[in-house]
């Protein structure tokens, strides 16, 4: 939702020279090494054991309109869910538990700017657990008159923020004993957020869940400090999609939750985990029975990314993709939703014999496109595939794929740290009618419960 790519910069009161790394959030890749500092001690007792997964955050959820012409067209969504800064005193935040980067970022309660002020913000000097720190991780000297700074440029937005090892939990609560859902880390405290994109969403920060090689420094890595300080006996986590508003979506800490599945997790090895993501290679991609010669030689890839609303394909075959998959409404209705209509599949064919098949009930866009011809004076309504086009990037080239919320959504998926694999089960949807408890979630800028009303194109 907030991207696709940003650079970023560190700013060193000490050094005459700037210097930079770029950051990628699919199209380019850290550049900037820094020297790594001893792992701080673990928050969790050795012989502990553990049970399931330690943690299991509910999500919200935001719809954002999409304007084209002054109507709206399309949503995209994102989930978010609550964290908790601090020991003794915690502070708390909502975030994007996002695999396709690997920091932790809050606004800074020294930032006054409104899309700062909008939202949740860190207050360091309620935090005593907090310790300030320069950009190549030792304390900030206390008669220090400046900070190092790190600066994060998106495609649309720009954050800058100073550094912080704080403790960060999954669950609330003072932590008077060692807990296995906190763990040290080193965080990004905005002090300076632009307006676009983030007075637009609701979620104060982002959780960055790629793999460490992503992060800049291994301190950085929530899952990483989380797996390697608190001994989990399942260095997993398990992400769930609802389909119902009614239902929250879910993330889970230290092992899947079984309880989502509606089938085995078929797993499959990531492809270069040295480039930080949950990259699989894709034997093959099949759009309504059509093989796309893209991927003849075996060479493309497809992300799992939790921070991303739409599937995403390759620019080159985008429009073919489109073609394949629209497909025509009889009877011309003056209202539809097109995610209710039937059409073809979309095949990922991945490692290990595992294929990902997505439907028109996901791939779909709600709103429908009716087609005015002029010459003949007779209409068409078409429903479509809401793709996302991926340009070519420096690290994923020219074949990458985005399995995002429709992928998400329809399979469960598991995250597994230490054998670098992700699996893959359908999803079990609870039914809404029989879910009783909604105060566990919010839901943000739901659209109108009526069929969509479809937009119109002269030709």
């Amino acid at each position: 939702a907030l991207r696709r790519a940003y650079r970023t910069s560190l700013v060193s009161s000490r050094e005459t020279s700037r210097a930079r790394l770029t950051m990628a959030i699919f199209s380019l890749c850290f550049k900037l090494f820094i020297a790594s500092v001893p792992l701080v001690q673990g928050l969790v007792r050795e012989g502990s054991v553990q049970t399931g997964p330690v943690a299991t955050i509910p999500l919200d959820k935001q719809y954002v309109p999409v304007i084209r012409n002054e109507k709206i067209v399309s949503y995209k969504t994102a989930y978010f869910g609550k964290i908790h800064l601090g020991v003794a005193r915690q502070q708390t935040f909502t975030v994007v538990f996002d695999t396709g980067s690997a920091h932790l970022f809050v606004p800074s309660a020294t930032c006054l700017s409104p899309a700062c002020t909008r939202h949740r913000q860190f207050y360091r000097n309620m935090s005593a657990s907090a310790i300030d720190l320069d950009h190549d991780g030792n304390p900030v000297k206390k008669n220090a008159t400046r900070r190092d700074q790190v600066n994060i440029a998106f495609g649309t937005g720009e954050v800058t923020g100073e550094f912080v090892r704080e403790t960060v939990c999954l669950t609330p609560g003072a932590m008077t004993t060692p807990r296995k859902d906190c763990t040290e880390l080193r965080v990004i405290l905005a002090s300076e957020m632009t307006k676009e994109p983030f007075m637009t969403f609701e979620f104060d920060g982002v959780l960055g869940l790629g793999l460490a090689s992503l992060a800049v420094d291994p301190e950085f890595s929530f899952f990483g400090q989380m797996s390697k300080m608190n001994g989990l006996t399942e260095q997993t986590f398990g992400y769930f999609l609802s389909r119902s508003d009614k239902v929250p979506s879910e993330i889970s800490f230290g092992g899947h939750d079984k309880r989502r599945l509606a089938s085995d997790l078929q797993w499959v090895p990531v492809h270069k985990p040295e480039l930080g993501y949950w990259q699989l290679k894709l034997v093959g991609v099949i759009v309504a029975g059509e093989r796309l010669p893209l991927c003849e030689e075996g060479d493309c890839v497809a992300i799992a990314d939790t921070g991303t609303s739409l599937l995403g394909a390759p620019r080159a075959v985008t429009q073919r993709m489109h073609w394949l998959l629209a497909r025509k409404v009889p009877e011309n209705p003056t209202e539809i939703d097109c995610r209710t209509f039937p059409g073809p599949e979309l095949i990922f064919e991945l490692e290990a014999g595992v294929n990902v098949t997505i439907g028109a009930e996901d791939y779909s866009r709600a709103t429908g496109m009716r087609v005015l011809n002029n010459k003949t004076n007779s209409s068409q309504l078409i429903c479509r595939a809401s793709l996302l086009p991926v340009d070519d990037g420096e690290v994923l080239g020219p074949k990458a794929f985005i399995l995002g919320e429709p992928a998400l959504r329809k399979y469960y998926t598991a995250y597994d740290w230490k054998r670098q694999r992700i699996g893959f089960g359908l999803s079990n949807q609870p039914n809404p009618e029989e879910y009783e408890d909604e105060s566990q979630h919010s839901i943000y800028g739901a659209p109108p419960s009526a069929p969509p009303v479809p937009t119109e194109v002269m030709v």
